[in-house]
C-alpha cells in the first residue's frame, strides 16, 4: 500500500537516452478519455507491450473527507470492498480474480483510497464485471462489519507498537494541524473504529463511492472501443450522486514553532520528525519544493546525510513530501546514533537549512537533484503500472493527466534561484513542528 524508491543517477547521455525512449512510447495524445452519463471519468492508454492490463480506481475521499466521530472511515472501506456484494460473495473478489490470472491491492492516504488490479487483457470484462458489483452493490453486512472493524482495531494497535514513526508521526500531525482533517490519522482514532454505526457507514458510501466522484485508468493491451463499451454496460447503470460538500477548513496560520515529546518503551534511539508547512501539489513551487527535498535529504550524497549520518551524529536521515490537495508538511526523519544527541541534530539541521538559504545551491547540486527526478519519473513510465499510477495521481492531484507530461519541462525550468526562495519562503521556524520519540524511562 505504499509506493516509490530508486537512487543511482544515470550519466546525462543515458538519462536522455531514457526520456526519448520513454517520450517515443506515450505521449499526451495517446491517452483517451471519456466519461459515462453518471459522470465517472475514464483515462485509456493502449499499451501491447505485454498481453496484460491494469485497471486503476482513484476515488476522491480519503481521511480528510471525515469528521470527529467517523474518523478511520475511509480506510475502513478499502477493507469492506473486498468482503462481498450482491453478485460476488464474501472472498469472491480475490477468488475470481485469482482464477482469472489477475492480482488485487488497494491503498488510503489522506486525500484518496485506490483500489489496483493487475490481470491478463482476457480478463477484462471479468474486471469490470467485479468492480462494477461491488460499487452498485456494496453488502454491509452486519457480521462482517464487526469482523472488519475488529481487523482495523488491531491494525491499528499492531501499527503503533510496531512502527516508531506511525506512533510519532500521529502526534507530529495532531500538533501541525489544529482545525484542518490532516490532523487526524489515515486509519482513524480507535474510539471512533469501535463506535461507527451502520448509518455512518452506509452514508459514507453512498456519498463518496458514487461513480461521479472516481476516475479509472485503464493500461494495457486493451482497446478504447472494448474499454467504453464495458464501461457503458458495467458502470453507466450505476446513478449518479450529489457531489460531496467540499472541504472548506483551511488551516489557520501558524504563528511559531510547536514541539510535541513521545515516550516509548521499545525505542533503542531516539526519533526526530520535523515538519514544515508547504502548500498543495497544484501550486506553481510544486516542482522546487520536490527538488528541494532531494538536495537536503535524498541519498547518501545529500546535505542531511552528509552533516547528520558521516559525522555519526545519526544512523538515518531522509525526507517525505508528498501529494496532497491541501496545504501539507514536507517532513525530515532522523534517527540518533544515541541518546543525548537530539538537540544536537536539531541545531546541525537547523544550521544546514539555514546555510542553504543564505548561500543557495550549486548548478551541479540542481542538476543531479533533475536528473534524479526526472530518471525516477521514467522510470515509472516504463510500466503499464507506473504508467496507470502516475495518470491517475497527476488527473486527481494536478488537475489534468496532460501535466504529467508537462512535468519534465517543470523539472528543468526550475533554477538554483528557485530552489533557494521556497527554502527561504517555507522551510521557517515558525511553520515548523518538531517531534521527538525517545524511551520511556522506567
Amino acid at each position: 500500500m505504499e509506493r516509490r524508491p530508486i537512487r543511482r543517477l544515470l550519466t546525462a547521455l543515458g538519462l536522455l537516452g531514457l526520456c526519448a525512449s520513454a517520450q517515443a512510447v506515450t505521449t499526451a495524445k495517446d491517452v483517451q478519455t471519456f466519461t459515462l452519463d453518471n459522470g465517472m471519468k475514464f483515462l485509456v492508454l493502449e499499451d501491447h507491450s505485454i498481453p496484460n492490463a491494469n485497471f486503476y480506481l482513484f476515488w476522491k475521499v480519503g481521511s480528510r473527507n471525515e469528521y470527529p466521530g467517523i474518523t478511520g472511515l475511509s480506510h475502513f472501506f478499502e477493507h469492506m470492498m473486498f468482503n462481498g456484494a450482491k453478485k460476488y460473495g464474501p472472498k469472491q473478489f480475490d477468488r475470481v480474480m485469482e482464477a482469472n490470472g489477475g492480482a488485487n491491492n488497494a491503498y488510503t492516504t489522506n486525500d484518496v483510497t485506490v483500489y489496483t488490479d493487475w490481470f491478463p487483457a482476457s480478463a477484462l470484462e471479468t474486471i469490470f464485471d467485479l468492480e462494477a458489483d461491488r460499487i452498485a452493490d456494496l453488502n454491509l453486512d452486519d457480521k462482517m462489519v464487526e469482523s472488519e472493524r475488529g481487523v482495523v482495531a488491531s491494525e491499528r494497535t499492531t501499527g503503533l507498537e510496531n512502527s516508531p514513526w506511525r506512533t510519532l508521526g500521529e502526534e507530529v500531525d495532531g500538533m501541525a494541524f489544529r482545525a484542518h482533517p490532516y490532523s487526524w490519522p489515515v486509519i482513524g482514532h480507535e474510539s471512533d473504529i469501535q463506535g461507527w454505526k451502520k448509518s455512518d457507514l452506509q452514508a459514507y458510501f453512498d456519498t463518496y463511492y458514487a461513480p461521479n466522484n472516481a476516475v479509472a485508468i485503464v493500461v494495457g493491451a486493451v482497446k478504447v472501443a472494448e474499454v467504453k463499451r464495458l464501461a457503458k454496460q458495467y458502470f453507466e447503470p450505476i446513478p449518479a450522486a450529489e457531489p460531496p460538500r467540499a472541504i472548506h477548513t483551511v488551516e489557520p496560520e501558524q504563528k511559531g514553532e510547536r514541539r510535541v515529546f513521545v515516550e516509548k518503551a521499545s525505542i533503542r534511539a531516539p526519533h526526530l520528525l520535523i515538519g514544515y508547512k508547504t502548500p498543495a501539489s497544484n501550486h506553481p513551487d510544486y516542482y522546487a519544493l520536490d527538488m528541494l527535498t532531494t538536495i537536503l535529504a535524498e541519498g547518501n550524497s545529500s546535505r542531511l546525510y552528509k552533516a547528520l549520518v558521516d559525522s555519526g551524529l545519526a544512523t538515518m536521515a531522509g525526507a517525505g513530501y508528498e501529494e496532497h490537495f491541501d496545504p501539507y508538511l514536507m517532513q525530515f526523519y532522523v534517527v540518533a546514533a544515541g541518546e543525548g544527541k537530539t538537540a544536537q541534530i536539531e541545531s546541525v539541521l537547523y544550521g544546514e537549512i539555514d546555510k542553504l538559504i543564505k548561500d543557495g545551491v550549486s548548478k551541479e547540486e540542481v542538476q543531479k537533484a533533475r536528473s534524479q527526478k526526472l530518471m525516477r519519473f521514467y522510470k515509472q513510465l516504463e510500466t503499464i503500472n507506473g504508467k496507470a499510477n502516475t495518470l491517475g495521481t497527476y488527473e486527481v492531484f494536478f488537475g489534468d493527466f496532460k501535466k504529467m507530461f508537462e512535468a519534465p519541462k517543470a523539472y528543468e525550468a526550475v533554477t538554483a534561484a528557485d530552489i533557494q526562495r521556497v527554502a527561504a519562503e517555507y522551510l521557517k521556524k515558525s511553520r515548523r513542528t518538531v517531534g521527538i520519540l525517545a524511551a520511556k524511562e522506567e
